[in-house]
């Protein structure tokens, strides 16, 4: 008698410990609300650490089970370091300081100093991400200015299907290689939504290399837009983030419509 009482006392813990672990791994997980630093290791090559600001809005522990749309942000030279929140000095990492209720989640990464942006790294971060919060990985979209502008026309050429559209401000790239890749690519390449923006004064990256860069990807079948800013000098970004439209423009696009596209 004992020993039966002992096996079903062991039954039954068992049964409460499957129970219990079930239960904890159906619970919702909660976020670290706002904006917080965290870290991010890229191992190809060549190898780079990233420390990044992650953005997330108080929405996402009400509605835990939900998916969000992100932006992945790319800052300029001028913010390179080891002080990630120098980050939050442009951009949307500096307007979630001040709009708590901000639609996206917002990754922004930091690059090194001396370094600059790789589409690998770059990719490597978004993928990253996107198993680390609640992000919705049809609606991830890519935006940089100057350097993260240049880093933005990089990226997207080399990985294309990660994103649902793409903002380069004040950047540029290689345009010949938008031309010259091979027909399955520029089969993605044209489907992919770009709203590039540059200043029309702008003394530090010209306005010819957006241009290239927009004239490129139309040439290959996109409907890239390009908007001048007629009075901005290098500094075409603060009036591009802080324009309500933009937003607006970037929810409607996802992923799953741009495939749909013919």
């Amino acid at each position: 008698m004992h020993f039966l009482r002992s096996l079903c006392s062991v039954a039954l813990c068992s049964l409460v410990i499957a129970w219990t672990g079930c239960a904890s791994a159906e619970a919702p997980r909660h976020y670290t609300l706002g904006q917080t630093a965290h870290e991010f290791e890229f191992k190809g090559q060549p190898p780079v650490k990233y420390e990044y600001l992650a953005y997330v809005p108080a929405r996402v522990n009400v509605h835990p089970k939900a998916k969000y749309p992100a932006i992945i942000f790319l800052h300029g030279s001028g913010e390179r370091g080891t002080n990630v929140w120098l980050v939050a000095k442009h951009g949307p990492p500096k307007i979630v300081t001040d709009k708590p209720d901000f639609d996206f989640i917002v990754i922004s990464p930091q690059c090194p100093p001396g370094k600059t942006w790789t589409a690998e790294s770059v990719a490597a971060l978004t993928l990253e991400v996107e198993g680390l919060y609640p992000i919705d990985k049809d609606r991830v979209y890519l935006t940089g200015l100057s350097m993260g502008g240049f880093g933005t026309w990089s990226t997207i050429l080399v990985h294309p299907e990660l994103y649902a559209a793409a903002v380069p401000i004040c950047g540029g790239g290689d345009s010949n290689a938008v031309t010259q890749v091979s027909s399955e690519k520029k089969t993605v390449l044209a489907k992919l939504p770009i709203w590039a923006f540059h200043g029309a004064k702008d003394p530090t990256v010209k306005l010819e290399a957006s241009q290239k860069m927009v004239g490129a990807y139309n040439q290959i079948g996109n409907s890239a837009r390009l908007t001048i800013h007629p009075d901005a000098g290098h500094d075409s970004w603060t009036q591009t983030y802080n324009d309500p439209e933009l937003y607006k423009w970037l929810l409607q696009h996802d992923r799953v419509s741009n495939n749909a596209k013919k």
